[in-house]
């Protein structure tokens, strides 16, 4: 059994207004173990797709390499857009060495709400993810109900709004459920209706073209 840990402390700052909330990244991560093309920071596995998302919708010429100055570039990013990234997993028990959500056990949850006191202009949750077993929305919910704080739809629309307030400093916050960055994904993206109709109109129209589309209006 591997003991996954997240390698990373919060990326938060008092600016941050909206905080980016997935899981774990990828177990290599934790044994630092990276491959050549990945950034040693949250979402740089080479195979996620959160940063070159981001990458296209602001143009940024972002290096995807095992380098300081490609954490750097991130964190500039990050700072001013006043995004920070509070992932909501603290470690979990893997029977396989892979990124698989639903392969977390025995998961011990960071207290999110303790962060949200501490960093009141934050007003914006973005989930990596929607609410299927062991992603970021699904693990927030059990979070919430745990601390006796309601979660209120807005739309059940793809990607799904939420809010609730902070029980200690009665902030409204909102939260987005993003349609999760990463490829195992795909097949989800591909059974959405607009995606669909966005692909028979432009057979050139990826799952990725899709992702860019949604995020951009969020970030």
């Amino acid at each position: 059994m591997f003991l996954h840990t997240h390698p990373y402390e919060p990326f938060l700052f008092e600016e941050a207004t909206k905080l980016i909330v997935g899981t774990l990244p990828p177990p290599r991560f934790t044994r630092g173990d990276l491959k050549e093309d990945d950034v040693h920071f949250s979402y740089g596995s080479r195979d996620g797709q959160l940063w070159p998302i981001l990458d296209r919708i602001f143009n940024l010429n972002l290096k995807f390499e095992t380098t300081e100055e490609a954490i750097l570039e991130r964190k500039s990013f990050l700072k001013s857009r006043r995004i920070g990234i509070c992932d909501i997993v603290a470690s979990a028990e893997r029977e396989k060495m892979d990124a698989s959500d639903l392969g977390m056990q025995n998961i011990e949850l960071r207290n999110v709400l303790e962060y949200l006191e501490r960093y009141r202009n934050v007003d914006t949750l973005l989930f990596t993810g929607g609410n299927s077993k062991n992603g970021p929305e699904y693990f927030f919910r059990k979070h919430l109900k745990e601390n006796k704080v309601a979660f209120e739809i807005v739309s059940h629309v793809v990607p799904r709004v939420h809010t609730f307030v902070h029980p200690k400093t009665g902030v409204n916050i909102q939260t987005i459920s993003l349609t999760a960055p990463s490829g195992a994904a795909n097949r989800a993206v591909g059974s959405l209706d607009s995606y669909k109709q966005m692909k028979a109109e432009n057979p050139k129209f990826s799952t990725i073209d899709f992702r860019v589309m949604q995020y951009r209006e969020f970030f």
